[in-house]
């Protein structure tokens, strides 16, 4: 039985998809603790690179496709202790809405000023820096 010990925590991947002044947030069925609403995101697939899962997560979660535009960084995600990896992202098409029904209760484009309303803990600095210059 492998207890897990000595390995690294699992990879997760999460896009911060700005679209017409507004950031992309889902609210999962299911919270992980405190965390109820966060960015599309989920696990690295064996193999994948970490910024296709994120544009991957994207679109099987609110039904979007979207585009890198750059790596805002990586932590262990205080609430979850996942190593979590971020990536903006651009919309290329589609409509935001709850695609994965059993995993994602509802979907909605924040501004700026309402970004504490979603996430009273606060984000990661080099997320709120980035969403600060692009739509703050």
């Amino acid at each position: 039985m492998d207890s897990g010990l000595g390995r690294s925590p699992a990879r997760v991947a999460a896009a911060v998809v700005v679209h017409e002044g507004r950031v992309l947030l889902v609210r999962r069925r299911i919270a992980e603790g405190s965390l109820a609403w966060q960015f599309p995101a989920g696990k690295v697939e064996a193999g994948e690179p970490w910024e296709e899962a994120a544009v991957r997560e994207t679109k099987e979660e609110t039904g979007l496709d979207v585009s890198l535009v750059a790596v805002l960084g990586e932590r262990i995600h205080p609430v979850t202790g996942r190593l979590v990896s971020y990536a903006a992202c651009d919309v290329i098409a589609g409509t935001a809405r709850a695609a994965a029904p059993a995993e994602i209760a509802e979907v909605a484009w924040a501004g700026f000023s309402e970004l504490p309303t979603y996430v009273p803990y606060g984000l990661f600095e080099p997320v709120h820096r980035y969403l600060q210059a692009v739509i703050g």
